[in-house]
């Protein structure tokens, strides 16, 4: 009888997918993936909505950037956040639903002063 052996090259397919999983073990990288499910944002939006500072959310976004999780855009002085592969929501629905949380936060209203949120025209 032979054992299913699993040889380097598949261990390096589990290896990646470990990566992938360390980047969405911080609740503030599921906060950001969350609010990006209803489309693009901006860093002062994704500040605003979150409660940290602009620095600290730049650093949250530029792990989940380097992961191939999230592109970017640049308008004028702001920098856009969006999704790359929506097939990430289907892998947070799942451990939102195993964890108990299987029902998503509504995003509440919040003063976000980039010209977007505000209405002010661009410059």
């Amino acid at each position: 009888m032979e054992l299913n052996v699993i040889t380097s090259d598949r261990l390096s397919t589990f290896e990646a997918q470990a990566r992938l999983f360390r980047v969405l073990i911080h609740p503030v990288r599921l906060a950001i993936l969350h609010l990006l499910r209803d489309g693009e944002h901006c860093v002062c939006h994704l500040e605003a909505h979150l409660g940290f500072r602009q620095a600290y959310i730049s650093q949250q976004v530029a792990v989940l950037r380097e992961a191939g999780l999230i592109q970017d855009r640049r308008e004028g002085w702001n920098i856009f956040y969006s999704i790359k592969d929506p097939h990430i929501f289907a892998v947070l629905d799942a451990v939102a639903h195993i964890s108990g949380n299987g029902e998503l936060l509504a995003h509440a209203s919040v003063a976000c002063p980039c010209p977007t949120c505000s209405g002010t025209p661009k410059s």
